[in-house]
């Protein structure tokens, strides 16, 4: 079966890592992305939505049509580049039927503390086969 990757939104600080990594890795131009991290709140990067004190913001990496789904090298034990650089573990990659992938480990502990499981739009543009999963705090 094709591996996945998984993404729990509530982990992800919006840092950029993932990006940088896959950007690094396949030597792409300067406004070349394969994967971009999406700020949830006002309308700008890294800008809050709500008004003061109740301000909200999140973080999404998205997964073009571009991304490869690459499986790294040995120096990322085949993981590829953007899960194994996540500096807060928000992304896992695996097989989803094998019980034993790091990506059905974390989906199933995120479905058992009641996470919101679902996959991008497809008019969004977006790679298939990558999952999110967050929870309204």
């Amino acid at each position: 079966m094709a591996k996945e990757i998984f993404v729990n939104i509530n982990r992800c600080t919006g840092c950029w890592t993932c990006s940088m990594a896959c950007k690094k890795a396949f030597n792409l131009g300067e406004d070349e992305y394969r994967t971009f991290v999406r700020t949830i709140g006002g309308g700008q990067i890294d800008i809050p939505g709500g008004k003061w004190p109740n301000l909200y913001m999140k973080w999404m990496p998205i997964f073009n049509q571009h991304c490869i789904s690459c499986s790294g090298d040995a120096t990322t034990n085949h993981l590829p580049y953007c899960v194994y650089n996540c500096t807060t573990q928000a992304l896992a990659y695996g097989d989803p039927e094998d019980p034993e992938s790091s990506f059905s480990q974390m989906r199933e502990d995120l479905r058992q503390k009641q996470y919101r499981i679902y996959q991008q739009h497809t008019w969004e543009e977006t790679r298939e086969g990558v999952w999110y999963a967050e929870k309204d705090i």
